[in-house]
């Protein structure tokens, strides 16, 4: 049981020693792996475009500060590249 336990017990002091900024760089690079569905969603001002990215993953650059996926389109696939500061990305 104390197996089981343990690792999440050092997450949670591990990320609580964090600050927020840093807490969202981890949240960030944990998405980059994850396969599933997402709406993500770029917000500038008035302007806000949303994408649906299905049974696929979101990768995160931030080097360059950038999210990429594909989504499936009528012709078939489209790459999409976002900034990662103006980016929102729910699961589904």
């Amino acid at each position: 049981m104390l197996a089981k336990i343990l690792p999440v017990l050092i997450l949670t002091f591990f990320l609580s020693a964090c600050t927020e900024e840093q807490q969202n760089r981890l949240s960030r690079l944990g998405v980059t792996w994850l396969e599933g569905d997402y709406k993500v969603t770029y917000a500038d001002g008035s302007h806000v475009k949303s994408w649906m990215v299905k049974d696929s993953k979101v990768t995160s650059e931030p080097q360059k500060g950038y999210y990429y996926f594909w989504i499936k389109t009528e012709d078939g696939r489209k790459y999409v590249q976002t900034p990662i500061g103006r980016t929102y990305i729910e699961e589904m």
